[in-house]
C-alpha cells in the first residue's frame, strides 16, 4: 500500500513567543502541495525564525522521518519517535498511536522546547507536524481537514 509522508518543522527562540514574530510563526502552514516523489521518500519543510518562517523543503528517505510506521492488518499504525531527553515538556503520558485504513490520513503534532547543553543560550522551540496518508492521495490532499487529527501539544512556558 502506499503510504505518504509530510513532516514539518517549524523551529523558533523566545523572540518569536509574542507580538509580531508570534503572529507571523502561527500564521505558517501546516500542510503544503505535496511534490512528485519517489515511493520511499518523504516531503520535509523547515520553517525557521532567522528567515521569518519561510518554508524550505527538500526530500528524505521516510526512515529519517521522527515517526514510526508499521502496516498490519490492512492498517497503517502512525506513531510520533520520541528520543530520550527530547525535549520538555515532559509527557508521561502521550496519545496512542494512531491506526489508519486505507484512503484515510492523520496530522499529528507535537511541540517542544529545548535548553543549549551547557544552559547558556536562550531556550529554542520546535513545532513538528506529520501529515501521513495510507493509499494514493493527491498533491493538495494534505492543505484539508485530515481523516484523524492529534493534538500532541504541551505546556512550554
Amino acid at each position: 500500500m502506499e503510504i505518504t509522508v509530510q513532516w514539518i518543522r517549524t523551529s523558533w527562540t523566545k523572540k518569536s513567543r509574542g507580538g509580531e514574530a508570534a503572529s507571523c510563526r502561527n500564521t505558517a502552514p501546516i500542510g503544503f502541495a505535496l511534490p512528485h516523489a519517489g515511493v520511499a521518500s518523504a516531503h520535509v519543510i523547515r520553517l525557521h525564525e532567522r528567515d521569518g518562517f519561510k518554508p524550505h523543503a527538500t526530500q528524505e528517505d521516510v526512515g529519517k522521518a521522527d515517526v514510526q510506521l508499521r502496516e498490519a492488518d490492512g492498517r497503517l499504525r502512525v506513531f510520533p519517535r520520541v528520543q530520550p531527553l527530547f525535549g520538555l515538556p515532559p509527557r508521561p503520558r502521550r496519545p496512542p498511536a494512531v491506526r489508519l485504513a486505507s484512503g484515510q490520513w492523520v496530522r499529528r503534532q507535537l511541540n517542544c522546547r529545548f535548553s543549549s547543553a551547557a544552559g547558556m543560550r536562550d531556550w529554542s522551540y520546535w513545532l513538528d507536524t506529520f501529515n501521513i496518508a495510507y493509499g494514493p492521495v493527491n498533491a493538495d490532499g494534505f492543505l484539508s481537514a485530515p481523516t484523524v487529527f492529534v493534538d500532541g501539544h504541551g505546556p512550554l512556558r
